[in-house]
């Protein structure tokens, strides 16, 4: 794999959003979200806001690592434009990022122009949050490839009569599914938090609670099942397109997941401490970037002649 100094830059901007991302959990889950009031891009109406509010603070240095975000993206689209030819696949990836990046602006921008942050309950609220973490899953999604693709990954081959790809592209639907009904059980528990877990169940399971805590129960169920189709597809990757990297990658995204598991539940058992919510949100985001990379690796041309070489009778025993 190239390692030259854009590659290494790719996979710089990559991490960074991750805690960028990470560091916007910590808004939702600490109700600062408004801490700017209804003003964007200024800070209470200031560039440089005096108040000493630590809510205030707390959403002002989001804004500003967004924005420091969204120029190493400018500055990765820029070099990738120069460094490779028309319709490289670099430039592709680079693309959706810029536009990705884009997306999260602008929906950053609606949540506080609009005021669908700190205590509203409203559904649209909720709607936005589950958009907004699809949105980022898609631009990570999105850095992923343009790095591995940086990093001398081959180009991938979709074709509609290909099982494994449509395999693996109802698992990426399913994990959006996930972390858009993750997002709307964050929100559940910032906005109605449990004394305690027996307290939790019982406002789960009544049916005259608020719609955001209700939907709670649901996002457990999703990540058991999605957790268990992923499983399978990865075993099947192995199966299909043999390769160390491949291999590697399906091991990864089991003990990943299951590590994700083990933190959700923690999550719901600890009524969802900050810090907790934080690490969950980061695993979920690594099991997204695995997957990608298993996708990207599974489906790449390299893998398909691979595997034509190996199953090959010419070529001998098969290896």
């Amino acid at each position: 794999m190239n390692t030259g100094r854009l590659a290494k830059y790719a996979w710089g901007v990559l991490v960074y959003n991750l805690l960028v991302i990470m560091w916007g959990a910590y808004v939702r889950a600490t109700g600062s979200g408004a801490g700017c009031g209804n003003h964007w891009p200024l800070c209470n109406g200031e560039v440089l806001p005096r108040a000493r509010q630590v809510e205030t603070m707390i959403e002002f240095s989001h804004r500003l690592s967004s924005g420091l975000a969204l120029l190493a993206i400018i500055g990765l689209f820029v070099w990738v434009w120069r460094r490779y030819p028309g319709g490289h696949r670099v430039r592709t990836g680079a693309v959706f990022s810029l536009v990705f990046i884009i997306a999260e602006a602008i929906f950053g921008a609606g949540l506080v122009l609009f005021e669908l942050v700190a205590e509203n309950t409203s559904a649209a609220r909720a709607v936005a949050m589950a958009v907004h973490l699809v949105n980022t899953f898609l631009l990570l999604a999105a850095l992923t490839m343009t790095a591995w693709w940086a990093s001398g990954g081959p180009a991938v081959r979709l074709r509609r009569s290909d099982r494994l790809a449509w395999a693996l592209l109802v698992g990426f639907a399913g994990m959006l599914v996930l972390a858009a009904s993750g997002g709307v059980t964050a929100l559940g528990d910032t906005l109605f938090p449990a004394a305690s877990l027996r307290e939790g169940l019982i406002q789960d399971l009544s049916p005259t609670t608020h719609i955001l805590i209700r939907l709670r129960l649901f996002h457990p169920l999703i990540a058991i099942l999605v957790g268990l189709y992923l499983v399978i597809v990865g075993a099947i990757c192995r199966l299909a397109r043999p390769s160390p990297y491949t291999r590697q990658l399906s091991h990864l995204l089991t003990v990943v997941y299951m590590v994700q598991l083990v933190a959700g539940a923690l999550n719901v058992a600890l009524l969802a401490p900050v810090w907790l919510q934080m690490v969950h949100l980061l695993l979920s985001d690594l099991v997204w970037i695995v997957l990608v990379l298993l996708g990207a690796n599974t489906l790449a041309v390299e893998a398909e002649v691979e595997k034509e070489r190996v199953l090959s009778p010419s070529a001998g025993t098969a290896v």
